[in-house]
């Protein structure tokens, strides 16, 4: 494993891309949560879905021009950082993933919750149980997940789909014993018995039911053609929430009063009850856990590309972009599983203080990350080249403009209604966490800003790390590094083992001394190569290393995060290293171009 390169396997199918598109929309939300949105807003509930749904379709929309002009597994935390910083493509990257990863424990408690119907066994066994399940599932193989989610999502919409056709039927009188009827919607209290304020107001709650369209222009990036996938994605999300939220929603009011106990508990149970369908609990339960397995598996694959890209944006530490032979990102889905059961062990032991406070403090970052994607498309929309914009925000910036105010509101009403203030400051306070840990991440040279993402994706060098087994000449080390940095714009790093065979101490130094006469040459040549390097004006810094040169350079990486390594050895014959395969095993080892200098009385001589 640690020899492989960190690189995700393409193994997303465009059957996967699609149903995952088509399920990312459908949540638990919809088939628990509507039931709350229509006792509190009344028959114009399905307006209040719609209204959202055109506020997601406007975001996707956004996404999806950016995603098609360049897709990237870091997807919107990339766009972030480029428009508008390394803070918001931080800020983006770190709330998207706290914010997924407290999905997947919450989804495991609500999957244990419906469990429970069929089976008595404790909740937290039960939680313990769909989250050992899905990390499993993960760990496998990209396609794996995609099977799953394939699966999952098939249930969800074959289920909706069945809801819609039946439920057509039922209204439009096509049913036994039934004519058409649509006096639900205007009997009780009429369309608006809350006010058309609470159609408005409602959005807060819709808009977390939809959150998961989003997934698609991530998974894109393990798809043989991300491009056409993502284009397919957000072209038909349009379609799929005005079919399965509106459509669904409007035929549940009509169907039962909106003010009816059984809709406000249940609502497709209750819906397919009132037509006279057996079974409806135990089958609308089996699907509710099918959308719940939906998204904890969607939210740890999601979490874990996310924090993925966060390492291979030094953002977050460098053994999470270790993948293993199958291509998966191991540690970064452990890691994203580790909050997941802690979690599950916060519902199990605080549900009411530590469970809830997780709760809230990421309730309203789905909202940040939408915002920052807007922005971001508003700005690198005037960046973008017209030819490489296969999707194109609609009526821009006009629609972009209006999405941002629109979601500005949202997070305004947010925080005058005092069952989601909490939330909002809450959720506020994770975001300035995150902007003091970006603070920390850049003075200790973490972080990569606008400029070194342009430079290396133009194919120049940013962070050069320098292993010194021998000390070269001056013209030798910088006729290297010129081919590499011409512009002499890279900061460097200089790692010199202390190693006594290397440094010649061994030969000419007894026991009693050779380790302090080992670290004086190593000082000394740590020294004469910093010296040339600054007498060139480059920005070069180092220190010495473990006394073996693998560990050396393991150690270095990790703290300098470089994307080009320079190893300095003897002639081969003559050199430790080569013997033992050091430049060889860097190579394999480490996704970065690995330069080998071997150094000659004359010259030094590249390779």
């Amino acid at each position: 494993m640690a020899g492989a390169g960190p690189e995700l396997h393409k193994g997303l199918k465009q059957r996967h891309l699609t149903m995952i598109a088509i399920g990312g929309v459908i949540g638990a939300g919809l088939f628990v949560g509507s039931g709350v949105v229509i006792k509190e807003t009344g028959p114009a509930a399905f307006l209040t879905y719609a209204l959202t749904g055109v506020l997601i379709v406007l975001v996707m929309r956004m996404l999806g021009e950016m995603a098609t002009a360049n897709p990237s597994t870091g997807s919107f935390a990339d766009y972030a950082r480029k428009a508008l910083g390394g803070w918001a493509g931080f800020s983006v990257g770190w709330l998207y993933w706290y914010f997924w990863v407290i999905v997947v424990g919450f989804e495991a408690v609500a999957g244990a919750t419906v469990l429970t119907y069929w089976f008595h066994a404790p909740l937290w066994l039960l939680s313990l149980g769909l989250m050992l399940l899905m990390t499993a599932t993960n760990l496998f193989s990209v396609r794996s997940y995609g099977e799953f989610e394939y699966w999952f999502a098939g249930v969800k919409v074959a289920a909706i789909c069945v809801f819609l056709v039946l439920g057509t039927l039922y209204v439009i009188g096509a049913w036994p014993n039934k004519g058409f009827d649509l006096s639900n919607l205007t009997a009780h209290g009429g369309l608006f018995p809350n006010g058309v304020g609470a159609v408005f107001s409602g959005i807060v709650v819709v808009i977390f039911s939809m959150v998961g369209a989003e997934i698609a222009t991530i998974a894109a990036a393990e798809s043989p053609d991300p491009e056409r996938a993502i284009a397919r994605a957000t072209n038909s999300v349009v379609v799929r929430i005005a079919i399965f939220y509106v459509g669904s929603l409007f035929l549940l009011v009509v169907i039962l009063p909106w003010n009816s106990a059984e809709l406000a508990a249940s609502p497709y149970v209750s819906a397919f009850t009132k037509m006279g369908l057996p079974y409806a609990d135990h089958v609308m339960n089996a699907v509710v856990l099918t959308a719940v397995l939906s998204c904890l598996n969607s939210g740890l694959y999601t979490a874990s590309r996310m924090l993925f890209v966060l390492a291979g944006r030094r953002e977050a530490p460098v053994a999470l972009i270790t993948v293993n032979g199958r291509g998966v990102p191991v540690w970064a889905i452990l890691t994203s599983t580790v909050v997941g059961f802690l979690c599950v062990i916060a519902a199990a032991v605080s549900p009411t203080t530590v469970f809830s406070f997780l709760l809230n403090s990421s309730g309203a970052i789905i909202l940040f990350v939408y915002l920052l994607i807007a922005v971001s498309q508003l700005v690198l929309r005037r960046r973008t080249p017209p030819e490489r914009l296969r999707v194109r925000m609609w009526f821009f910036p006009a629609l972009t403009i209006l999405t941002i105010v629109a979601i500005l509101a949202v997070l305004a009403s947010m925080f005058f209604r005092t069952d989601t203030r909490s939330q909002i400051l809450l959720s506020l306070l994770s975001w300035v966490v995150v902007l003091g840990l970006y603070v920390v991440t850049r003075w200790r040279g973490g972080s990569v800003d606008v400029a070194e993402v342009d430079r290396s994706a133009q194919g120049q060098a940013t962070r050069v790390l320098v292993l010194a087994n021998e000390t070269l000449g001056a013209d030798e080390l910088l006729d290297e590094l010129r081919t590499i940095d011409a512009e002499g714009r890279a900061s460097y790093f200089v790692c010199v083992p202390a190693n006594p065979v290397d440094t010649g101490q061994a030969e000419v130094k007894g026991a009693v001394w050779v380790w302090q006469a080992t670290v004086d040459a190593a000082r000394s040549r740590l020294d004469s190569t910093l010296q040339i390097l600054r007498s060139q004006g480059l920005d070069a810094s180092g220190d010495l290393g473990d006394y073996r040169p693998l560990h050396a350079l393991r150690d270095a990486v990790a703290g300098f995060h470089p994307d080009r390594i320079v190893i300095a050895t003897h002639p081969e014959g003559r050199s430790n290293w080569l013997r033992h395969g050091v430049v060889d095993t860097a190579r394999k080892q480490y996704d970065v171009p690995v330069r080998h200098v071997v150094t000659t009385a004359a010259a030094g001589v590249r390779a």
